[in-house]
């Protein structure tokens, strides 16, 4: 098989749903043909790229190599010849940016300037993801990156329209100190009696999704600390033996702070680009979004916690 653009375009598709079924879908191909072309690509390589789950799919740690180059050779091909119309050389314009608490916004912004030239750009800190797309259909930002989680794919209307940029496992913060700090993964169960740091509903299925884990594991949160501040804030009182909370792979612990992942992954979140159809960001949102995952894998190539658990070790 001679390796093209397509297929590149097959394994980002799988990578970015988290599932070989939820890709198939997204571009229009049954499941069992995707299967097929998955299988062929990872013939081609010689090596299998994905670690099949109950959940869905995750990339190996080989995989995570291959996708980081495919993503790029897709950018650079997009790219080709492509100026957003109506702009000119010297045309100075806005991208209006909206973004949940996602470690992601500051390294997609730093890209998008270096790729488009004369970019100014404005951010708008919101919350809740369907704060977010209210903003995107009433036209007050442009661009935007929520979160999502697997079977509540974001709503919105026709004149908004996303992409995933990664579905990535939720893993478990802990004081330094916990009873369970030797282990390399640890259980939803084995947390029952601890109370958690909870941030609040944010319209698009947490904490719900939480919820149902736990009571999926066989129990019910003894204790819940409703939690909205600064990351800082939040390992600080970990660290003081205050609570757990459930945080993005991509977290950075502080020197009294674990972060571990959870046994059998029982939590995943997705983050999503969303954007305006008629707009500037749909002039460049091919660019937008590979500053996103580029951004998102620098990330997790930084993250020694969630490069362990992608490798099985």
């Amino acid at each position: 098989m001679e390796l093209e653009l397509r297929h590149l375009r097959v394994l980002c598709a799988i990578a970015d749903a988290g599932s070989v079924g939820r890709a198939a879908s997204v571009l229009g191909y049954s499941q069992p043909a995707m299967s097929t072309q998955l299988r062929r690509i990872e013939s081609h390589f010689g090596e299998l790229l994905f670690e099949r789950r109950v959940s869905g799919v995750v990339p190996t740690e080989y995989g995570f190599e291959v996708l980081a180059q495919a993503r790029d050779v897709l950018s650079r091909a997009d790219a080709i010849g492509h100026r957003p119309r109506g702009s000119a050389p010297g045309t100075r314009r806005t991208l209006r940016v909206a973004a949940t608490n996602s470690p992601i916004l500051a390294g997609m912004v730093v890209r998008a300037r270096n790729r488009i030239p004369d970019l100014a750009v404005t951010v708008r800190s919101v919350y809740s993801s369907s704060e977010i797309v209210e903003l995107l259909q009433k036209g007050e930002v442009d661009v935007a990156i929520a979160a999502d989680y697997p079977g509540l794919a974001l709503q919105h209307s026709a004149e908004v329209t996303h992409r995933g940029i990664a579905t990535a496992p939720c893993f478990i913060a802990l004081p330094a100190r916990h009873r369970l700090r030797a282990r390399l993964e640890v259980s939803l169960a084995e947390l029952a009696d601890d109370a958690w740091f909870l941030t609040p509903d944010d319209g698009a299925g947490w904490p719900g999704v939480f919820h149902q884990a736990c009571a999926a594991a066989g129990f019910t949160p003894a204790a819940v600390h409703e939690f909205l501040g600064d990351q800082l804030q939040l390992q600080n009182m970990i660290a003081d033996g205050l609570g757990v909370s459930v945080v993005q792979a991509t977290m950075r612990p502080i020197p009294d702070v674990l972060v571990k992942p959870l046994t059998g992954t029982p939590l995943w979140c997705r983050y999503v680009l969303a954007w305006r159809c008629d707009g500037f960001a749909g002039e460049v949102s091919d660019t937008l979004f590979s500053c996103a995952t580029a951004a998102y894998h620098d990330l997790i190539a930084q993250a020694s916690h969630f490069q362990a658990w992608a490798s099985g070790a």
